[in-house]
């Protein structure tokens, strides 16, 4: 992209930005199109993930501009484990990666981000594992923004054992059936306490399908959607913005 161009939809975007009413405070983005990206232009598999990547890290510094607290990104979920082993292996090693940088990265901390993973831990390798505690270690006291990546993540997956730990706290006399109640089971199912609904669902590369991402926090809050059609590492600035916008019409049609 031009130096020129990209001028003018920085312009664009932050003249679209100003007419906004309502921003919403939690974006739950499926990152789709990286391997469509790659066979498009010629790349491996591998290169498409890459890039998809920096596209997510370019995110980090979008949130504070945009002043959106929460982001969650559906980085891998427990389907993709039915890919080719190579591919996965390959996933796997870049979130190594991109998880060890997080730990220097001056956006990370000059922001305040809190990073956070949910998902089926038994699912993630010891050793992707071991990078994302630390990441999580280091940023636990941050609370300006908050980054959660979905990885080894399902959403029945996740009502169902959300559903298995509140039978068992019933079971032990923990709680009662009378203390059953929606709230309760956001608390069991984020016992950290910092995942709140979700206003706008974002999906790249045009598929027009939210896969399950995050059901209980998505579809019980009636969150907007916005289908994208860039591929992933495609997406832009002015691309974050025009969802944004699409949040905003929603509201504003809701008499909001």
């Amino acid at each position: 992209m031009s130096r020129l161009r990209s001028a003018a939809e920085t312009l664009y975007a932050d003249a679209v930005l100003k007419r906004l009413t309502h921003i919403p405070k939690h974006v739950a983005i499926i990152q789709d199109g990286n391997r469509r990206y790659a066979k498009e232009h010629g790349l491996s598999v591998d290169m498409g993930h890459k890039l998809g990547a920096e596209t997510t890290l370019r995110v980090l510094e979008w949130g504070k501009k945009l002043d959106i607290r929460h982001v969650t990104f559906y980085a891998f979920s427990t389907e993709n484990f039915k890919r080719d082993a190579d591919e996965v292996n390959g996933l796997m090693e870049l979130f190594v990666e991109k998880f060890t940088q997080m730990l220097t990265d001056a956006r990370v901390v000059e922001n305040k981000i809190n990073v956070t993973v949910v998902g089926d831990r038994t699912l993630i390798p010891p050793h992707v594992l071991k990078q994302i505690e630390a990441v999580e270690e280091k940023t636990k006291d941050f609370t300006d923004y908050y980054v959660h990546f979905a990885l080894a993540y399902g959403g029945r997956n996740e009502i169902v054992e959300t559903a298995k730990r509140v039978v068992a706290k019933y079971h032990a006399g923990e709680i009662a059936l009378s203390d059953i109640t929606p709230e309760k089971i956001t608390e069991v199912m984020y016992p950290a306490g910092d995942m709140p609904p979700v206003d706008l669902v974002l999906r790249t590369a045009n598929d027009r399908r939210t896969s399950n991402f995050l059901p209980w926090l998505a579809n019980g809050n009636e969150a907007a959607v916005c289908f994208c059609v860039p591929t992933w590492p495609e997406f832009r600035y002015v691309d974050m913005v025009r969802a944004l916008r699409t949040y905003d019409e929603r509201m504003k049609a809701a008499g909001q």
